[in-house]
């Protein structure tokens, strides 16, 4: 027998790199909400983050992970592994009230992995990418199923937003008690406990913690001794006797309870992260499973968090609002306790997924497949990222509003350099000024808002899904 014909049996060579093909790895994506550099145990020990901490220890750590400054854009090209301004998500995040959305004609991750023989794919937790009819619905992209909120923002105990419910599982409201980052955590667990090894699953897990309102378990709050007290406005304190878990105190809050409070959502979603994690381990899948967990933005410090020593914060792209805590655990594939220092993006998590499961990449990506520095520590080659219409990034320099920083030598940004390499110069200008390229128009729904707005529990109006 011709040896050469068992190879498509056995193995793939995408990208330079060998893969197992007969047996694709399971893929849970964790992606939180406004988590700060500052905000995880292994950056600062005032924050208790146990099963983060580990799971770093167990990962690749990707200590220069560029996103974008807000949610919606840095989820749309997480998804499609295209910078999100090509379709016109940008500027702002898809809010309750525009009618763009994700447009159908993108391809996303569980649309691909599809193809690839992953039967099941679901989402738990925050959509953000379209909510004005069912054409932006998470089912018409893929995934199979659907556990979560359309809407950023929601209360933590209620679930509402803007007075509605806004939890739903599928197309349907989702009546159920309890706390939201609990019933994330839970919803994937039993996502996990559900699956066989007879096909591979893909999982995005999107926590809305610790993104405001700021709501906490009262158990956790205690772990960070907060007392209410005069700090707080009078009515919230009558409202935190009266109900076993504390509600928001929202901007009322003043000295240390503000931190004290995204300290303690912080460990809630450590703990529900620990669950998912265990879940994998219960089943056997934990080997032969990809974690990915990064942040979607920067933090924001007015509700509670911290991107020391980064500069600047969510909304801008200073590091601190750009670059988060992410990681990657693969232990069949990748040898974990090590950092990674190369420059990586949002839109690199597609084509490093496909790469893993042995599928052909798209021809229209702006990420590259990062497994080659992940399993074999080989350098990339020099590569700019584009950050915003005015910020670009390499491995060692950082175009912003005009001025070159060099990262290396300044992380924290704080002396612009006057004089900068001619060559690097002129490789970060000219890239950023492709931005102008690239951008996009809006995906639209032809239906007008609803009579009633918001809509009774969310429910989207229907409009059938369109390629054009």
């Amino acid at each position: 027998m011709n040896c050469c014909r068992l190879l498509p049996l056995y193995f793939v060579l995408l990208n330079g790199v060998a893969l197992l093909a007969s047996e694709p790895p399971n893929i849970v994506h964790i992606i939180v909400d406004d988590l700060g550099w500052n905000d995880v145990g292994f950056h600062n020990r005032k924050i208790s983050t146990p099963v983060i901490d580990e799971l770093a220890k167990e990962s690749v750590v990707l200590e220069r992970f560029y996103v974008t400054p807000i949610c919606s854009p840095t989820r749309a090209g997480v998804l499609t592994g295209r910078y999100p301004f090509r379709f016109g998500i940008w500027g702002g995040v898809v809010s309750p009230d525009k009618r763009h959305g994700l447009p159908p004609a993108e391809q996303t991750t569980p649309e691909l992995l599809q193809q690839g023989g992953y039967q099941n794919r679901g989402l738990f937790g925050k959509w953000h990418l379209g909510l004005s009819s069912t054409r932006f619905h998470p089912l018409k992209h893929g995934f199979t199923h659907f556990v979560g909120h359309y809407n950023g923002a929601i209360d933590y105990f209620s679930r509402h937003r803007h007075g509605e419910l806004d939890w739903h599982t599928n197309y349907e409201s989702r009546m159920e008690k309890g706390y939201l980052t609990d019933l994330i955590g839970r919803a994937a667990v039993e996502f996990i406990d559900n699956q066989s090894k007879s096909s591979p699953f893909y999982m995005f897990v999107a926590f809305n913690a610790p993104h405001s309102p700021l709501q906490a378990k009262r158990a956790d709050l205690n772990d960070y001794g907060f007392v209410p007290t005069a700090d707080l406005a009078p009515n919230t304190v009558r409202r935190l006797a009266r109900r076993e878990n504390a509600p928001s105190y929202g901007m009322r809050g003043r000295g240390n309870t503000i931190r004290q409070t995204f300290s303690a959502m912080v460990s809630a979603l450590d703990r529900n992260v620990g669950d998912i994690l265990e879940a994998l381990n219960r089943k056997e899948f934990a080997q032969n499973t990809i974690v990915i967990f990064h942040s979607d933005n920067g933090a924001d410090p007015k509700h509670g968090g911290d991107n020391q020593p980064l500069r600047g914060n969510k909304f801008t792209t200073w590091e601190g609002g750009v670059r988060v805590v992410a990681m990657i655990r693969w232990p069949r594939k990748i040898a974990g306790g090590r950092t990674v220092k190369t420059v990586a993006s949002y839109v690199d998590l597609l084509p490093t997924l496909l790469a893993a499961a042995g599928q052909e990449l798209p021809t229209n990506l702006d990420g590259i497949n990062l497994l080659p520095m992940l399993t074999d520590d080989r350098s990339v080659a020099e590569r700019v990222i584009l950050l915003g219409d005015d910020t670009a990034v390499s491995n060692r320099w950082k175009l912003k509003a005009g001025q070159f920083y060099d990262l290396l030598n300044d992380p924290t940004e704080i002396s612009p350099v006057t004089d900068p390499p001619l060559a690097v110069s002129r490789l970060l200008r000219t890239e950023l000024a492709r931005f102008t390229d690239f951008v996009g128009p809006k995906t639209e729904t032809s239906l007008p808002l609803p009579k009633q707005w918001p809509p009774r529990e969310w429910k989207l109006p229907e409009e059938p899904r369109s390629k054009n």
